[in-house]
């Protein structure tokens, strides 16, 4: 488990509630149930598809078909989809290498591509394209009875945290098996700290600290003849409708772990997953376009998120969670998680590269590469029948982050219950090549960024919209 630590509830639900959010695969929460199998009419063959062909998506194939020889459940990759032709048909040659069988016919490009995967006789969705979309693939993918691994973060909005949670209710409905790319959940180190901060190990939890500070990440440039719309899904990190900002596309991993340990202390599982009741924080911009954007109130045609942010969340019992995540090159980096505690070595804080010092290396798993892990689980679960659902944690997780940024663009305290029931929607009122995006360059080519002080994260009493 990378940095984070513990509390003492009492032994019993301690043991009982590890076994239920971590267990061996750290999967659902939820209590057994007597399912029936649900995929390739009983056979031992499973049929994928592939939605969102990046280099995270033809990763996560990858990992999954690994999976499935450890696991002795038979998957085929016969469709992919992705927005653009070019990354689509890279794909499926790659997974026909593989053992895939994806015909031209089951190559699907489009903003509505998507949804011809999912109709075209699969059994089993994985989808990584750009966060944003996120909801809409999961919520297509359980009504049409599939079961999914789909990527983090799950959602990038309060619209879409409330969308992914009911589609997660109604998998449990359909007895469908959810998996999030939250791998920190399959890692052994990770696993046996969780275990010995509900044994009490490290006593009672006083503070959290968590990290993703590094350089940066990638930038693409803007192609002859693109739409407006095809420049920004192309370059989706660098725009919040998309991304959610980097602290939910990469800091959500770190403050994923604080939540796993405050359910451990609150005995919080499933859909009650444990959650800040509030944050407040500070963030800017200023390296991608290198210019005082505050002052101006413009972005950059790089894009609009955020270099940096700063959020201090609290817990409903008042245990705080510091958090940083950056992207800027030539500073302290660290990617970690960490806790203060009353039985904690050195003075208070345990901080260790996933693992807990005196936690125990965790239990013995079938993989020690978690990306592969966390589909032996789930592959695990359809083939015996089990019930797992990773959907909640990974979409309360997401909020969280969403929480944060709330906080950071507008610089005033946001309350989780008001974040939830009334963020604004980030998504397109018209999703199509030729729409226009929610975000648009001005004439200079920057984008509106969101300042402190004016920006709201919902109605408030007192303050208006700018």
């Amino acid at each position: 488990m990378s940095e984070t630590k513990g509390s003492k509830p009492k032994e019993a639900s301690r043991r009982d509630f590890i076994k239920a959010s971590a267990g061996a695969a750290a999967g659902s929460a939820l209590p057994a149930l007597s399912i029936p199998m649900v995929h390739a009419a009983g056979t031992d063959l499973l049929k994928a598809a592939l939605i969102g062909c990046g280099g995270r998506g033809r990763g996560a194939a990858e990992d999954n078909l690994n999976a499935s020889s450890i696991v002795g459940l038979s998957v085929q990759f016969v469709a992919v989809a992705d927005a653009f032709e070019n990354k689509a048909k890279d794909a499926a040659a790659a997974l026909n290498k593989k053992g895939g069988d994806v015909t031209a016919e089951r190559t699907f490009s489009g903003l509505d591509a998507f949804q011809r995967a999912i109709d075209s006789g699969i059994d089993l969705v994985v989808t990584a394209a750009a966060p944003g979309f996120r909801p809409q693939h999961f919520e297509a993918a359980i009504k049409a009875g599939k079961h999914v691994f789909m990527e983090k973060p799950v959602c990038v909005d309060a619209p879409g945290f409330r969308k992914v949670m009911a589609a997660a209710a109604l998998a449990d409905e359909k007895k469908l098996k959810v998996g999030v790319g939250l791998q920190r959940h399959h890692e052994a180190g990770y696993l046996g700290g969780i275990q010995a901060i509900a044994d009490g190990q490290y006593g009672d939890i006083t503070m959290l600290r968590a990290y993703w500070n590094g350089g940066g990440i990638w930038n693409r440039k803007r192609e002859a003849n693109q739409t407006e719309m095809q420049f920004q899904v192309h370059n989706w990190y660098h725009f919040t409708w998309l991304s959610g900002d980097h602290i939910c596309e990469q800091h959500v991993h770190n403050l994923d772990i604080a939540n796993w340990v405050m359910s451990t202390v609150l005995k919080k599982t499933g859909a009650d997953w444990a959650h800040p009741v509030k944050a407040n924080g500070m963030g800017a911009l200023w390296h991608r376009g290198y210019g005082d954007f505050i002052r101006t109130k413009k972005g950059t045609n790089k894009g609009q998120i955020y270099d940096a942010h700063f959020v201090e969340f609290t817990y409903e019992n008042g245990i705080t969670l510091l958090s940083q995540c950056r992207h800027q090159p030539n500073c302290w980096n660290s990617v970690s998680e960490s806790f203060h505690s009353t039985k904690a070595p050195n003075g208070g804080a345990n901080l260790g590269g996933r693992s807990v010092s005196g936690a125990g290396p965790g239990p013995k798993l079938k993989s020690g590469n978690p990306y592969v892990q966390e589909h032996i689980d789930l592959l695990t679960a359809i083939k015996e029948d089990k019930p797992y659902n990773e959907a909640y944690f990974g979409a309360v997780s997401s909020m969280t982050a969403v929480l944060g940024r709330m906080a950071t663009y507008s610089g005033v305290e946001v309350k989780w219950d008001d974040a939830v029931k009334t963020g604004p929607d980030l998504f397109p009122a018209n999703l199509a090549w030729d729409a226009p995006p929610p975000v648009m360059p001005d004439a200079d080519g920057n984008y509106p960024i969101p300042v402190p002080g004016e920006y709201l994260p919902y109605d408030m009493p007192g303050r208006k919209k700018k």
